[in-house]
């Protein structure tokens, strides 16, 4: 049995709301480390990672054509 095709416009939907997604988690994690007195380096690990995956979500976007005021 073949596998179910999915449609380009329900991938580029379902990035754009994990790019959003993941802009909230990249700034919440900011905010906590903003306040904290001592931040740790899991924390600081923890921001960088959200930082790349949310830099690699709008290349991948860009590499789409995608644009937040289209949908």
């Amino acid at each position: 049995m073949a596998a179910r095709r999915l449609k380009k416009s329900d991938v580029d939907k379902e990035l754009l709301q994990d790019i959003f997604k993941m802009k909230n988690d990249w700034m919440s994690i900011q905010s906590i480390i903003d306040r904290s007195v001592d931040a740790s380096e899991l924390g600081q690990y923890d921001l960088q990672v959200a930082q790349a995956k949310y830099l690699f979500m709008l290349r991948e976007a860009r590499h789409r054509n995608l644009s937040a005021l289209r949908v």
